[in-house]
Order: C-alpha cells, then sequence, then structure tokens
C-alpha cells in the first residue's frame, strides 16, 4: 500500500487540496473557489464557514479518487493577516476580515503618527499596513467597546482549518509574529505590547504557539466522516502561506531566499536573527528555528493586475495574451504602468494605502499590445525593486501561478542580470504544507529531510544582455514616475470615494 499526504493551501479567493506521493509527485488535486464581499468603507470579508465547506469538498473528492493509497497525514498553509476570530463558543464571531480589507487606513498613520507602529515594529518585526490583526482588533474595538470581550480565540485561516479537522486550537511561529510575537527573543508574545496597543485583552484569546512541523492533532472522527480522511493521523501545525513554500522549494537554512508572485508578491530571505534585517520596511517572522526569522517584503501588485488587464483587453486565453504582449518590444513603446492597483494600498517596499494604479507615457499612437505589456513589466518591477531592497543576490528562486508566466520571468532575469530558476511542478503552497506534514506523520526525521523527498524538476531563464539596457532604463522610469505621483495620490483615493458615493446616490 503506497503512503500519501495531503497538502491543504486555503488561498484568498481558492482552496486546493493536493495529494503528494512520498516522493513529491502530484497525484490528485481539487480545487474550489471561495467568494471575497467587498464593502463601502474597504472591507474585504470571507465567510469562514464558507472556506471550511470549501476544504471540506475539497477533501472528499481527492479522498474519494483513492484506491489502495494510504493517507499518514495532512498538511495545511492558508492566506495570512486579517482577523480571524472566534466567539466564546468557538464559533465564527464574525466574517473574517482578510489581508485586502482596508477599512483601518486611517488608523495606520495615526498609529505611525502616535508612536504605535514603530512600537509594533520593534517587537515584532512588522510594519504595520491595515490588515494587520493588531490594527483591525483596535478599528474594531473602536466602533464597539465591548467587541473585545466578546473574543473567544484570536488566530488564522489555516488554523480554523485546522481546528475543524482536529477539534484543537493552536497556531505557529510565523501566525503568531503578525500579533504580539516578540522575534528578537522568539519566547512567546509581548504583553507590554498589547497593553500598549489596548489590546492586552486580546492575550487571553491566543492558541498555543507550536512547531510548524509538529502535531497540531489528529483527525477527529466526526472529521474523518465529512471528508473521508482517516481518523487519528496527524494534522501538521502549518505555516502562513509565504512562509510555507520555503519548505517545498528546500529553503530552510539562513541565506536560503525565494521569490513567489500571486494575488500578492513575496519576496524573502532566511535569516540568523532579527539583527540582520536588511530593511525596516520589512516584514519579519519567527520561524521557530532558534532565533532564526524570514525577512520579506510583500507588495499588494500582484497577479490581479494581470488578470484585470486581461479581461479588460478581452483575451480568454493566458498563451494568446502573452503572445500579444511578446508582439512589441522590451520597454513598451515608452508606456509605464504602476501596478498599485490594491483597494488597500500598498505595504512594500514602501508603506501608503493611498497607492494607486496609472499609466504613464502614452500618446494616441501607443498600441493595446504596449498597454498588456506594460503591466507584465510593471508587475515584474515591483519585485525587482523589492530584491534590491533586501540585497538579494545569486539565484531567484521563483514559484507561485504568477511565475508560469515565461514572459514574467524572463523580464525578472533580464532587469536584474540574476538567473531566474523556477519550480516546475504547481502548487507550492500545497506542497510545502505537505513537506510538513512528513514530519508531523514521522514519515521525515525533519525539515531538511522532508523536503528533499519533495524535490521537483526546475526551469532556468538566464538573463538576455540585450535587453537589460532597456529594463534598467524603464525601471528607472517607472521608480521616478512613482515617486512623483505620490503626494498625488491621497487626493485621487478621495476622488474615487467622491465618485463612488455620488453612483450609490
Amino acid at each position: 500500500m503506497d503512503k500519501v499526504v495531503v497538502g491543504v493551501d486555503a488561498g484568498t479567493t481558492a482552496v486546493k487540496a493536493v495529494v503528494f506521493s512520498t516522493k513529491g509527485e502530484i497525484l490528485l488535486t481539487a480545487h474550489r473557489g471561495v467568494p471575497v464581499e467587498y464593502g463601502k468603507k474597504g472591507e474585504a470579508e470571507q465567510d469562514l464557514n464558507a472556506i471550511w465547506q470549501a476544504v471540506r469538498e475539497c477533501l472528499t473528492e481527492v479522498t474519494g479518487q483513492l484506491a489502495d493509497e494510504q493517507v499518514i497525514g495532512v498538511g495545511l498553509t492558508g492566506q495570512g493577516d486579517g482577523a480571524w476570530l472566534l466567539d466564546k463558543q468557538q464559533q465564527p464571531l464574525q466574517k473574517a476580515a482578510i489581508w485586502m480589507d482596508g477599512r483601518a487606513g486611517r488608523r495606520v498613520q495615526e498609529w505611525q503618527d502616535g508612536g504605535q507602529g514603530r512600537r509594533v515594529l520593534d517587537v515584532t518585526g512588522t510594519t504595520i499596513f491595515p490588515a494587520l490583526a493588531p490594527v483591525l482588533l483596535s478599528e474594531f474595538a473602536d466602533q464597539d467597546p465591548g467587541f473585545l470581550d466578546s473574543i473567544g480565540t484570536t488566530f488564522h485561516c489555516k488554523d480554523w482549518i485546522r481546528y475543524q479537522l482536529t477539534g484543537e486550537l493552536a497556531t505557529d511561529y510565523t501566525e503568531a509574529s503578525r500579533l504580539f510575537f516578540d522575534v528578537h527573543s522568539g519566547e512567546g508574545h509581548n504583553a507590554q505590547l498589547a497593553a500598549d496597543l489596548g489590546l492586552e485583552k486580546v492575550l487571553g484569546t491566543l492558541p498555543t504557539v507550536l512547531p510548524a512541523e509538529a502535531s497540531g492533532g489528529t483527525v477527529s472522527e466526526a472529521a474523518a466522516a465529512a471528508t473521508g480522511l482517516p481518523a487519528g493521523i496527524p494534522v501538521a501545525v502549518g505555516m502562513i502561506d509565504v512562509a510555507v513554500t520555503g519548505p517545498g522549494l528546500g529553503a530552510i537554512d539562513d541565506g536560503d531566499a525565494w521569490l513567489i508572485l500571486g494575488t500578492t508578491g513575496f519576496i524573502g530571505t532566511l535569516l540568523g536573527s532579527v539583527d540582520e534585517r536588511r530593511s525596516e520596511l520589512s516584514m519579519v517572522l519567527a520561524t521557530g528555528r532558534d532565533k532564526q526569522v524570514l525577512e520579506f517584503l510583500a507588495p499588494m501588485t500582484g497577479t490581479p493586475n494581470l488578470d484585470w488587464i486581461r479581461n479588460t483587453l478581452g483575451f480568454e486565453d493566458w498563451s494568446v495574451a502573452e503572445t500579444e504582449a511578446r508582439s512589441v518590444r522590451p520597454g513598451s513603446g515608452g508606456v509605464v504602468y504602476l501596478p498599485y492597483a490594491s483597494p488597500d494600498g500598498e505595504r512594500a517596499p514602501f508603506l501608503d494605502p493611498s497607492a494607486s494604479a496609472s499609466w504613464l507615457g502614452m500618446s494616441i499612437s501607443t498600441k493595446p499590445a504596449q498597454i498588456l505589456r506594460s503591466v507584465y513589466e510593471g508587475v515584474s518591477f515591483s519585485l525587482v525593486e523589492c530584491a534590491e531592497v533586501l540585497k538579494i543576490d545569486g539565484d531567484l528562486v521563483v514559484s507561485g501561478g504568477g511565475f508560469r508566466s515565461d514572459l514574467i520571468c524572463e523580464m525578472l532575469a533580464d532587469t536584474t542580470g540574476q538567473r531566474v530558476i523556477r519550480q516546475d511542478a504547481p502548487e507550492a503552497g500545497a506542497r510545502g504544507a505537505a513537506t510538513l506534514a512528513l514530519v508531523a506523520s514521522g514519515a521525515a526525521s525533519d525539515v531538511k529531510d522532508a523536503a528533499s523527498m519533495m524535490v521537483t524538476s526546475t526551469s532556468s531563464f538566464e538573463p538576455n544582455p540585450a535587453n537589460h539596457d532597456v529594463y534598467r532604463k524603464a525601471y528607472d522610469v517607472y521608480r521616478t514616475s512613482r515617486d512623483a505621483l505620490r503626494p498625488a495620490w491621497p487626493a485621487m483615493r478621495d476622488l474615487r470615494a467622491a465618485s463612488d458615493e455620488q453612483d450609490q446616490a
């Protein structure tokens, strides 16, 4: 009987369950969409029960197709940040305010001006933004003075899924770092920080922090009946989605680095301690391995930019869109796209809740293909800037849905002059989660051993010297024009809000 592990990746718009062999082969995959609900004040929310239903359906689909395979463990990952709250009966207190939520944008500026933002940075290594859990909790508490008293548990997306599978409440070090965890000592939450933020009541709602590869409980009889998983198998604690890709790529040691391009971007590197961080504009997560931290930048300039322009220009197929983008030369005929299209603004490599997308350099002779290509270039330039801030040299190891695009990989290599190495197999998040499940199940001795079992093939993209100078000039214009426009962004946001109000009147 062949042994297999299941990796569950609860992303922002889709949940996936992937069955892997213990040699890293993808055997089965199931996907379900999960809607995001947007509000008039910048809200971006999801229903916790809808997420669990999607997970349950995915698991039922893949387990129903297994023959003689033996599932030995489950690994979990999910979208990070936001406020994922249970009440005193351990039922959802409200819909989750997810990482895209922008309702607390003004509070970010208030905390920056008042010193709270600096306190959060000093203790947790995190630069504040509107959807960071402490910022959202403070916003909710101001709206309802009794709100904090109603919270039973404060945790995160993948922790909710594990609770449904096992009945156990826990989280890992990477997710704990998004609240009050002291990344300098690596020894727990800082009560003084919580008090300084007026959130001391939240401390009693935080679950136990466990290593990501530890067992966070076993599949209950009820969950087994609902999903088809065997009762009693371990469910690994897991990690936040941006961090879990590291084990799946074999990035475990200090100095290892990788990039992800999904709904958001991610550029991160592992460091021996927070004292080695390269930028105060970055975010830092404890990994649970002594004082090691993952320093990263997570720009909001991800694949939604590409989805939007493809749909706007009427390309039904990605390959057709990319062929059209290749029909014009690097530099897009002087058209520059600023990819700050998220309703939440931008958080890396700078923090600005008012950040807005725009095109520059167009004329009546501009071609649709140049507009299209400029979006690819703008998304690529955002990643290049973050890699420069973190001083990542050597090969650029990449993963994630956006990097399925050869054009993006080529632009990244040509602009930086560094070779890009892409993992060929899809489902990098689920692979990383499954890697941790191998350890939790006892099939691997440690994370490094598990990563060697799950290794997959890669493709490489060498820099094209002929394109380098063009892209560097375009990249310089991208940064210069962006910085020049930043003072106008708040007024642009105000105009947008006023127009929305008129439309709704």
